[in-house]
């Protein structure tokens, strides 16, 4: 629902024309990708306290895409975040991933999270 509500806001709001809205859809699409990547890397790593360098470089990559890349980082971190409060998962560590996440879309180094030891694959 959220989606198709930003896509509708863009569309109208802002005046996107047809080949920025191709573009932008594009770009969210290869952004969603790599924040996939991300988690998938995170999950595939298990590694001790990366959990902020994850969230950073999968924000980062994404919103390295474009408008529509850093766009589709910020739903689906917000929406994440969203349900892991809902879950039950402390507020503290929700706000720290979001920071992460803002660190990673604001086109800083992901890297500033990295845990030592992390296997260079990642």
């Amino acid at each position: 629902m959220k989606l198709s509500i930003g896509l509708i806001f863009c569309l109208l709001v802002l005046g996107i024309d047809g080949q920025s809205w191709l573009s932008f859809l594009g770009e969210a699409g290869r952004g969603t990708r790599d924040m996939w990547r991300a988690y998938s890397d995170m999950r595939e790593a298990n590694y001790k306290n990366a959990d902020k360098y994850f969230h950073a470089r999968g924000n980062y990559d994404a919103a390295q895409r474009g408008p529509g890349g850093a766009w589709a980082a910020k739903v689906i971190s917000d929406a994440r975040e969203g349900i892991q409060e809902f879950m039950g998962r402390g507020a503290e560590d929700s706000r720290a991933d979001q920071f992460a996440n803002e660190w990673g879309r604001s086109g800083k180094d992901p890297n500033h999270f990295r845990p030592a030891g992390l296997p260079s694959k990642y």
